[in-house]
């Protein structure tokens, strides 16, 4: 006769890793979030806000010479 027990397998708790980044919280101040909305609006493929930081942090880079 088979065991009657199956084997179950937990779901792990929390939030799935989604990469292998560093993540950077940050408090924005109303202007610098107006701006950077207005910025992401002008973009032709309306990126998300994080998206939009990302960008401008790269643009700032390439202009500084990194």
């Amino acid at each position: 006769m088979k065991s009657a027990t199956k084997k179950v397998t937990k779901k792990s708790r929390g939030r799935p890793a989604t990469g292998t980044g560093i993540q950077v919280g940050e408090r924005w101040s109303p202007e610098s979030i107006e701006a950077i909305d207005n910025w992401r609006r002008a973009q032709a493929d309306l990126p998300g806000r994080p998206e939009a930081i990302r960008r401008l942090v790269e643009i700032g880079l390439r202009a500084k010479g990194k």
